[in-house]
C-alpha cells in the first residue's frame, strides 16, 4: 500500500484551504484597462478590493488656515531661522503647525524641540527637519521633470508618521552577504522591496543609491560580446522593476511597450517619468540622507548600521501619482516652492543634548531675534 498518497492528498487540501481562506489571499473580481492595441498585453489590472483602501490611504489633508503674507519677517522675529527667515511670522507659524500634524501630530511640538529652549538645535530631530526641508524645496524646484507642478511636501511621505513607511536600507539577508545560503546579495529569502520575491535584495541600493546601469537588455539571441551584463545584473534590474510596480500599483506596461520593452520610441510617455523618478531618488539618498547618519542615533537605522533612505514607495504609498496627483504645494509655495538657504552644516559635529546652533558656514539668519517673542519662539527649521 502507498502510505504517501493519503498524506499528500491530506497536504493539498490543507495548502488549498490556506490559499482560499487565507487572510491574504485576494479573490476577483478586478478592473481591467486597456493602454494599449488589443492583443499586444499592454492593459492595467487593479485589485477592485484593494481601492478603498488606496483611497482611504491617500487623502489630501485641509489646510489649516489661510497665512497672512504681510508683517514682520520670520528671520526677523524669532531666533535661529535658518531656512523659511523670508515668510511673514503667520505663514511661518502655519507651517510650523502643518509640520506637526504632518510628521508628529501624536508627540507634538516637541517632537522637534525642547520646549524650554525652542530655539535650540539640540533635539536631533530639528537638525533632521531643517535639512528635509532643504531637500523637499530643492524636489520641486530641481525635480519638476518628476513631480511636475504637483510638487511635494512632508506630507507626501510621511502621511502623519515621525518615519515614512516605506524606507530601506542595507539588508543583505541572513548571515550578513548570503552565506549559509549559497547565495550572495541575499537571495533565497523574500525581500518586501523587491515585490516579495527572491530577487537580489540589494537591487535599491545599486540603482537608488548608486549608479550602476540598468539596462540590460540585449539585441541577439545568442552572445555576440556586445552586451556585457550578467544575469546577476539583470536579476537586480528585475528587481528595481517589481519594486516600481508594486510601489505605484501599476503593470510593467505602464512604462513600457510589451512589443519592445527595450525600445524608448515605442514606450509611453511615463517612462521618462520614471528614468527621473530614479534619479530624483538617487539624488535625494546621496545629497540629503546619508550626509545625516552622524546626526541619526542607532534606532534610527538599519540592521546594518546605515540611515533609511527613500524608496519609490515613500511617496507613491501604492498609487501612480501620490495622493491621486493633487497638490498640496498651491498651499506651501512660500515655503517649499523655492530655494532658500542651500548650506550644509557639518554633521560630525552634532552632539546631541548640547549643540544649540547647527547652521552652515554660509547661513545668513543666525542673528538673535529683535521681536518681543524672541526668547520663547523658535522654529524647527
Amino acid at each position: 500500500m502507498k502510505l504517501w498518497i493519503p498524506f499528500a492528498t491530506a497536504a493539498g487540501v490543507f495548502v488549498g484551504a490556506a490559499i482560499l481562506f487565507g487572510a491574504d489571499w485576494d479573490l476577483p473580481p478586478v478592473d481591467t484597462e486597456q493602454l494599449g492595441y488589443a492583443g499586444s498585453g499592454m492593459y492595467l489590472t487593479k485589485d477592485r478590493e484593494k481601492q478603498a483602501d488606496l483611497q482611504q490611504a491617500n487623502v489630501v489633508p485641509e489646510p489649516l488656515y489661510e497665512a497672512d503674507p504681510e508683517g514682520d519677517r520670520a528671520g526677523e522675529f524669532y531666533e535661529n531661522v535658518q531656512v523659511l527667515g523670508d515668510l511673514s511670522t503667520d505663514q511661518f507659524n502655519l507651517f510650523m503647525a502643518s509640520i506637526t500634524e504632518w510628521v508628529s501630530p501624536e508627540q507634538g511640538c516637541a517632537y522637534c524641540h525642547n520646549e524650554e529652549n525652542l530655539a535650540s538645535d539640540e533635539v536631533y530631530t530639528k537638525v533632521v527637519s531643517r535639512r528635509m526641508i532643504q531637500m523637499t524645496q530643492a524636489i520641486n524646484t530641481d525635480w519638476q521633470t518628476h513631480v511636475g507642478e504637483v510638487g511635494a511636501t512632508c506630507y507626501t511621505c510621511h502621511r502623519g508618521q515621525p518615519v515614512p513607511e516605506n524606507v530601506w536600507s542595507r539588508n543583505s539577508g541572513p548571515g550578513k552577504d548570503g552565506r549559509g545560503l549559497g547565495w550572495s546579495g541575499g537571495q533565497n529569502v523574500v525581500g518586501e522591496m523587491v515585490g516579495n520575491t527572491s530577487l537580489p535584495t540589494n537591487a535599491l541600493e545599486s540603482y537608488l543609491l548608486g549608479d550602476k546601469p540598468i539596462r540590460v537588455h540585449s539585441l541577439t539571441a545568442l552572445p555576440n560580446g556586445e552586451n556585457m551584463a550578467t544575469t546577476k545584473q539583470t536579476e537586480e534590474t528585475w528587481g528595481l522593476m517589481m519594486h516600481m510596480s508594486e510601489s505605484l500599483g501599476v503593470n510593467c506596461v505602464t512604462c513600457h511597450n510589451s512589443r519592445a520593452f527595450n525600445d524608448w520610441d515605442e514606450s509611453p510617455p511615463q517612462r521618462v517619468t520614471a528614468w527621473h523618478g530614479i534619479r530624483m531618488a538617487r539624488d535625494i539618498n546621496q545629497s540629503y540622507i546619508e550626509g545625516l547618519a552622524p546626526v541619526f542615533p542607532d534606532n534610527r537605522k538599519g540592521p546594518e548600521g546605515d540611515v533609511l533612505k527613500v524608496s519609490c514607495a515613500t511617496c507613491h504609498n501604492g498609487v501612480q501619482k501620490p495622493l491621486y496627483g493633487v497638490s498640496m504645494l498651491r498651499d506651501f509655495v512660500d515655503s517649499l516652492g523655492t530655494k532658500t538657504d542651500t548650506g550644509v552644516p557639518d554633521y560630525s559635529t552634532y552632539t546631541p543634548g548640547e549643540t544649540q546652533v547647527m547652521g552652515s558656514p554660509d547661513s545668513a539668519a543666525l542673528a538673535p531675534a529683535t521681536g518681543p517673542e524672541a526668547t520663547t519662539l523658535a522654529s524647527v527649521d
